[in-house]
């Protein structure tokens, strides 16, 4: 078994804390897609966000994920049962899932064998969905040149090479199962300006800059940003494109 790509156990806290939750009416589609609603399995699932959100839909959600730092930073739900496992070896039974999902994390799997997972966790007729969001956008103004430079050019040059799947929307990621379109609802949030600097602190190229420079990269970042904020604690709307791939 390959060593898995560890981006983010370091950063499992906050990872928690400041991603963005996924929509409802994403899972909403996915249910109403699965063959039943018994079982999931949600590979990757890092601290939890759509395990904590396929928990509305699914009698049982198996959420697994590589790094047992994140694991232990999940947020807990009774219908949700985590375990630290890599994704071509998850503890599930074969064919006892309606539904596999991958959120934000397909481009870090070693492919052909979760792929071979998946198939062999799914029941007759079950689903893998995998979905990914790009680049958010606040303003569409001052706001987002001061963050278009820093993804851009600030830590640009630390970005892991798989972020070209997300940059695409993983439509040239090989997909090889009978595809099902699923209309990507929007996903936005709330944000103060601590907690969109939370966030970005979040990112591989923010840690790995850290990393490699020896210098963090947010503090004149949130220089730059608080004369174009105005008052940090007032929440403006943040938002993503998402975009999500399903199939039999």
């Amino acid at each position: 078994m390959k060593p898995f790509s560890d981006h983010f156990s370091t950063l499992s806290a906050a990872y928690a804390v400041y991603r963005p939750r996924y929509p409802d009416a994403l899972f909403d589609a996915l249910a109403a897609l699965a063959p039943d609603r018994d079982r999931a399995w949600d590979c990757a699932t890092g601290s939890g966000q759509a395990a904590i959100g396929l928990a509305g839909w699914f009698e049982q959600v198996i959420a697994t994920d590589a790094s047992a730092a994140q694991v232990r930073a999940a947020v807990p739900h009774p219908r949700v049962r985590y375990a630290a496992a890599q994704a071509e070896a998850a503890p599930v039974r074969t064919g006892s899932v309606a539904l596999v999902t991958v959120a934000q994390a397909l481009h870090w799997l070693e492919l052909p064998e979760f792929y071979a997972e998946a198939r062999r966790v799914l029941a007759r007729g079950g689903l893998l969905a995998v979905w990914t969001y790009g680049r958010h956008r606040v303003d569409g103004g001052a706001i987002d040149v001061v963050l278009d430079h820093y993804y851009d050019g600030v830590v640009g040059p630390f970005w892991p090479p798989e972020r070209r799947w997300v940059e695409s929307g993983y439509r040239t990621l090989r997909f090889p199962f009978d595809e099902v379109p699923v209309t990507a609802p929007p996903m936005s949030a709330e944000w103060t300006l601590p907690e969109l600097l939370g966030y970005i602190g979040t990112w591989s190229a923010t840690a790995r800059c850290r990393a490699t420079t020896d210098s963090d990269p947010l503090p004149a970042l949130a220089e730059q940003l608080a004369s174009r904020w105005g008052d940090p604690s007032a929440a403006r709307r943040i938002e993503w494109p998402l975009s999500v791939r399903a199939g039999r």
